[in-house]
């Protein structure tokens, strides 16, 4: 992500900016045109829209628009992809490149400093092409009133100069497609939100998803995977492609390291045990935080009191590790506090009716 081409780049003609043509040029997306990444990146990400498992009504609105739109013989509406990291929203912006055939410019939220740095991204637009912002609830305010009139008109008002001396640039745009990924749907402004044509939200898979993606992800890495060891690391994997591509690399090492060919399920076993993930996918944090809870069932407890016990910041508690947990139900938000559900505490082996950890707590 983060490359983008000069707006007389290559291929660059006069005619092709006069009409879009999907064939004219080879997206930088394509294996002969993307710079050579990490053996655990290489065709991971799939490709095409057939290759992405799971996520079957976004796939097919997807379909349906990319069908649409090329029949037309013009770009997409834009697309606000919302969910929790690691669900396939950056494969997804990558698979619209690719499938119209159109090159991929990235940025994030948080780059989009001043309005400047985002003139610059749309000014070298080809026709077609499109713009992924990642984490596009962090854009600044000022830059996001110059998306408005990109997003509807296709055009943007620089001023140029300060005092009587400003003046402002009328520019013109080629008619793009946006694309944002947004962890935090509710953080985007209302008139922001609106200015989507379509917007999907991705959930975690389900097992039987993850391991597809497992398997599909083993064959790429030239690595034997028993049918018993795909289900378990996909168990356990949160529902989430990312980390199940993580689980399967650890396990890939540990059979390499015992000079095996083939990850069989006692293996993935021993790998998920090395990295202290328990059958419900729980890890060391989120075994401390039910069992500090656990402690008092039925007390709610505040999240920086919770924070300040297990040595974890209040932001990670409530974005990385809470999510899971209330998924899970093993426990509650409440106005008070947090609370452990009974299945949260046999989780960690506490009796629900209250019965204290103790030193296991650590």
């Amino acid at each position: 992500m983060g490359r983008s081409h000069d707006a007389a780049g290559e291929g660059s003609t006069a005619e092709g900016r006069e009409s879009w043509r999907p064939e004219a040029d080879p997206p930088w997306t394509s294996p002969l045109e993307r710079p050579r990444e990490p053996e655990q990146e290489v065709g991971l990400r799939p490709s095409r829209l057939e290759d992405f498992v799971g996520q079957e009504r976004v796939v097919s609105n997807l379909r349906v628009a990319l069908d649409a739109a090329l029949a037309r013989g013009e770009a997409p509406d834009h697309l606000l992809l919302a969910g929790p990291p690691g669900l396939g929203k950056t494969s997804l912006a990558r698979i619209l490149a690719t499938e119209l055939g159109t090159h991929l410019h990235g940025t994030t939220g948080p780059a989009l400093e001043r309005p400047r740095d985002l003139v610059g991204i749309l000014t070298q637009l080809r026709p077609g092409d499109v713009l992924f912002v990642d984490e596009i609830h962090r854009v600044p305010s000022a830059v996001e009133e110059y998306l408005y009139s990109a997003m509807e008109d296709f055009s943007i008002e620089f001023t140029l100069g300060e005092g009587p001396a400003a003046r402002v640039v009328p520019l013109r745009l080629e008619r793009f497609t946006l694309v944002g990924a947004t962890t935090r749907e509710g953080l985007l402004s209302a008139p922001f939100r609106a200015r989507f044509g379509l917007v999907e939200r991705l959930v975690p898979y389900p097992t039987d998803d993850l391991v597809r993606i497992i398997e599909r992800a083993a064959g790429l890495l030239r690595i034997g995977l028993g049918q018993g060891a795909a289900v378990l690391l996909a168990e356990r994997s949160r529902g989430t492609p990312r980390i199940a591509g993580r689980y399967l690399r650890r396990a890939r090492d540990l059979a390499a390291v015992a000079g095996r060919t083939s990850i069989d399920a006692d293996l993935a076993a021993d790998a998920m045990a090395r990295l202290g993930v328990d059958p419900q996918g729980l890890d060391d944090v989120d075994r401390r935080i039910l069992a500090y809870l656990g402690r008092n069932p039925s007390t709610p407890i505040g999240l920086k009191t919770l924070a300040a016990a297990i040595g974890e910041s209040e932001d990670t508690i409530e974005e990385v590790f809470e999510p899971h947990l209330l998924r899970m139900g093993l426990l509650h938000r409440t106005a008070r506090g947090r609370l452990v559900t009974p299945e949260g505490c046999r989780a960690v082996g506490i009796d629900p009716r209250g019965a204290a950890p103790g030193p296991e707590l650590f």
